[in-house]
Parts: structure tokens; C-alpha cells; sequence
């Protein structure tokens, strides 16, 4: 044999042994469903884009998630999964087979681990999973973390009951989505470390608004047993009306009428959410889509269901951000026609409330301040807010928070500014400037602490009282962290807990 062949043939053999190695110290876990093989990174175990449920398409269409089958041979968890069927950039990304979870565990032993589960935002119409980095609290804070696809768009969130009985939960197969995801880790949790009576959901935004669904929800009993909600809470959650009218602005933009509803469901996916990134262009998209009061998922009113007693004592931490609304709305916008550009299409049916309150704070603010403020109120606070104030009459521990921390910007506490600190997006030991390190460590640490022992006080900074409301103490996340009383809540109380109203 020539020395170059050998050397070829060394060297191949130098290298499937390699690979052979490396796959042997891949972790491999036993579910319910079959084996399935991570890969280490990092020093931890990751196994991504585990399918918690059937592929949602063809005849499980609009229908709640389906069981997998189990699989016969060893599943490779080492690549994410496709992310759902979205509108991105002008085109139709992701599969209706997207609902799949990565898994990030420090080790899969038997410390019973706490576990964080992390619901993305993306005014439910976008996102995935992999947009947050679950090496971020399991890596050296020995928690837990999974982070989920579920059904966006049409495809969750598209009512469809009076269609008949067999699509009675197709407007909220987003939540059932997640109630999927949390039943197979409540299954299957113990053997990747973890503890399925330790579990927090966590969400940002329309995320954030996704758990508080599938709180208010009956079917999510037992599931986890703590909440982070960050910026959204109930007010996403609509009646019927407002469903059946919503479906049928995209109808109507297909060129087809109330009585064509049945081709959403032999449609190609591409031309359901082409025509759906159509109607949700602009400002009004961030609460076009959501959750439904179908009866049978979400079974009643959300506050009365909190303060009912038979939902289950979930602690919880719940904020917002000082001027949330300043991520959507610029200074330089035409404020000349706000209603018809702005209030409209976010609000529909309630806009008038909140014009009017515009209109009172044009007395003491500029025209642009007074709009920051109000969309922050009625899109965010006096929601989260209201809810808090439900959960805590009904002696579940509540803790609030407000984030103002503004980078040196004016209104630059916006929408989302908080998760960067939240998620040690920046480590904290490459931060130079010394009120972004301390405020990582601080957001960071109160996150970690709950999520670990139900409460958010660090031992180092042991002052965060739960919340009540009447003396309204919420921890303020700034250059330095403080709690404060607040003087008042705003609550319009002619406004409905449900921001979308299309009647």
C-alpha cells in the first residue's frame, strides 16, 4: 500500500473514531415517547428541538396538540426545530410542524432541580424558543431551563368554534400548546434533574400574556407552581365576538366571506399567514391575535376565575417597564390623526376611552410624552396591575416590579429593555460601566432566587415585600434598586380587561 493511501486511510479512520467518541459522551435520556441524545455545550447537557407533541398539520389542524408516537430508535436532540409558520421580513418562514423544546440541565442526575420554562414574545404572531439563550441561568445557577415553539398566528390563535364542535378550542391552541409542553416535563423532567413540583413559567410581553392564559386556564392545574409574568398579564384573552370579527378581517382580505371558512383548513400555510401579516401590518398587529373565552380552555372570566379560589395558589412576580409604549411609537410620528393611526387600531371598540384619557394628559405633557404614557397604561400597567391586585386579595403572594432603569435616554425604559439584564445577555464580568453590572446582578439574581424558593430576596438584599393594594410597595429596577410605595395605580375602570375589542 502507498504511504499516501495509508495516511488517507489513517486519518479516516483517526477520524470515525472521533466521532464515535464524541457521541459516546453524549448524553442520552430516556422519555416517555424514546431515547433521545443531546450534545454537551458549554459543560452542561443541551438536547434541543424535542418534540412535545404531534405535528399540527393536516387534519390536526386547528386542533388541540395531538400525542407523539413514540419512537423506535435513539432520537438525535442535537439541532432546534423549525420554528412556527411566521410572517419574517417580508416572507413566510417555519413549518406546522413546529412544536418542539430545548432542554438545557446542568446534569441529568437526580438533584431535582428547580426548572424555569420560557415562553417567548412576539405579539403572538412571531419568535421562537431559540430566541433566548438557556445557557443563561443553567450554566452556573444550577436551574433547569426549557424554552418552547407553540402554534403562532392563524394557526394558534385563529377562532373557529362556530365552524363546529371539533374546532371548539382552535382559537387557543397557542395555550394548549403550552399546557402540551408543561404536561410532558411534568412527565418526563425527573430523569433530565430536574423537579416537576419545582417548575416557573416565564414570559415577556405576548409571552408573558400566554401564561397568564394558561394560568386562568382549569386545564393547567398542577403544571407548575410559579409565574414570572414580565410586561403582560389577561388582557390578551377576548370573547367570541371579537374572535369571529377578527377571522373575518382575513377572510375578507382573501377575497372570501364568512361562509368560506372552512378553507382555513385545506389552505396552503404560506398564503393563510401572507394574508394575515397583511391585516396585522402596523401598530395594531400587537393585539390583533390572542387567546379566546372559548369555554372550554379558558372556561370564564379571568379575574373571577383568580379570585374564585379554584385556581391553584401560584406565586408569582409580575412588572412592568416605565415607558413601555416608546419601543412602538417614535417622537417624530404624525400625532395629528392619533386616533386613527394609533388608539384604532390597537384598541378598536375601546379606543374612545383611551383618546380621552390622551386628551387629559395633554393638559400637564407634550403630545408625545402624553402618548408614551397613556399606551403604556392601557397596554400594559393598569392590566398587570389590576391582576396583581386579584392575585393578592385572594392571599397569593404576589411581588411587582417596575423597571426605569433608562441607559441615559429619554423614556428609555421601553418595552423589552429589561430582559437583556434578566438573561445575562451581557456578562455581568465584561460589563465596564458599573450601573449595568450591578443592575444585571441585581434583575438577574432576584429572577434566579425566585425561581429557585419562591421568593425574590437575595441574601443580600433581603427588602422586596409582597405586594398588597393598599400600601402598593413594588421594587424599583434602576442604577440602584429601591422599593417604593406608589402614591396610586391607574385603573380606568370604564375600560374592559380585554385590550382588543372588534364588535
Amino acid at each position: 500500500m502507498l504511504p499516501a493511501i495509508r495516511s488517507v486511510i489513517l486519518f479516516m479512520a483517526i477520524c470515525i473514531a472521533c466521532k464515535a467518541s464524541a457521541q459516546n459522551n453524549d448524553p442520552v435520556v430516556k422519555t416517555d415517547k424514546g431515547y433521545i441524545r443531546g450534545i454537551v455545550e458549554n459543560n452542561i447537557q443541551v438536547f434541543k428541538g424535542i418534540p412535545y407533541a404531534a405535528p399540527p398539520a393536516g387534519d390536526l389542524r386547528f386542533m388541540p396538540p395531538a400525542t407523539h408516537q413514540l419512537w423506535t430508535d435513539t432520537l438525535a436532540a442535537t439541532k432546534f426545530g423549525p420554528v412556527a409558520t411566521q410572517y419574517s421580513g417580508n416572507k413566510v418562514i417555519g413549518s406546522e410542524d413546529c412544536l418542539s423544546l430545548n432542554l438545557y440541565t446542568p446534569k441529568t442526575d437526580n438533584h431535582k432541580r428547580a426548572v424555569v420554562v420560557w415562553i417567548h414574545g412576539g405579539s403572538m404572531t412571531n419568535g421562537s424558543g431559540k430566541g433566548m439563550n438557556g445557557h443563561a441561568f443553567a450554566d452556573h445557577d444550577d436551574i433547569i431551563t426549557i424554552t418552547i415553539n407553540y402554534r403562532l398566528g392563524a394557526f394558534g390563535f385563529l377562532y373557529m368554534g362556530d365552524v363546529g364542535k371539533r374546532y371548539a378550542q382552535s382559537g387557543n391552541c397557542g395555550v394548549l400548546d403550552v399546557i402540551a409542553a408543561l404536561k410532558w416535563i411534568k412527565q418526563n423532567i425527573t430523569s433530565f434533574g430536574g423537579d416537576p413540583n419545582r417548575v416557573t413559567i416565564m414570559g415577556e410581553s405576548a409571552g408573558a400574556k400566554l401564561i397568564s392564559a394558561v394560568m386562568v386556564s382549569p386545564l393547567s392545574k398542577g403544571l407548575f407552581q410559579q409565574y414570572i409574568a414580565e410586561s403582560g398579564s389577561v388582557q390578551c384573552i377576548r370573547d367570541t365576538v371579537t374572535a369571529k370579527n377578527a377571522r373575518l378581517r382575513i377572510l375578507n382580505k382573501m377575497g372570501l366571506t364568512a361562509l368560506d371558512v372552512k378553507k382555513f383548513l385545506t389552505l396552503p400555510a404560506d398564503s393563510i399567514i401572507k394574508i394575515q401579516g397583511m391585516v396585522c401590518e402596523g401598530i395594531g398587529g400587537n393585539s390583533f391575535l390572542g387567546p379566546v373565552y372559548d369555554g372550554a380552555t379558558i372556561t370564564g372570566d379571568a379575574y373571577k376565575y383568580a379570585a374564585s379560589g379554584q385556581m391553584p395558589k401560584i406565586k408569582a412576580l409580575i412588572g412592568t417597564n416605565e415607558y413601555e409604549a416608546a419601543a412602538f411609537v417614535g417622537p417624530n410620528s404624525d400625532l395629528k390623526d392619533i386616533n386613527k393611526t394609533v388608539f384604532k387600531p390597537l384598541f378598536e371598540d375601546g379606543a374612545p376611552m383611551v383618546y380621552a384619557a390622551y386628551q387629559q394628559q395633554l393638559k400637564t405633557d407634550s403630545p408625545y410624552a402624553a402618548e408614551v404614557k397613556v399606551l403604556t397604561q392601557y397596554m400594559y400597567q393598569m392590566h398587570s396591575y389590576r391582576f396583581a391586585k386579584v392575585l393578592a386579595q385572594n392571599n397569593i403572594p404576589v411581588w411587582m416590579y417596575r423597571f426605569k432603569y433608562d441607559n441615559g435616554k429619554s423614556f428609555g425604559a421601553r418595552h423589552g429593555e429589561e430582559l437583556q439584564y434578566i438573561w445575562n445577555i451581557n456578562n455581568p464580568n465584561t460589563i465596564t460601566d458599573s450601573a449595568k453590572k450591578q443592575l444585571t446582578i441585581n434583575l438577574h439574581g432576584a429572577w434566579v432566587t425566585f425561581i429557585k424558593t419562591g421568593n425574590p430576596n437575595t441574601s443580600s438584599n433581603p427588602k422586596w415585600p409582597e405586594y398588597n393594594s393598599n400600601t402598593r410597595q413594588v421594587m424599583l429596577f434602576d442604577t440602584t434598586d429601591s422599593v417604593t410605595n406608589l402614591k396610586e395605580v391607574y385603573d380606568d375602570k370604564s375600560f374592559p380587561s380585554q385590550v382588543f375589542m372588534l364588535k
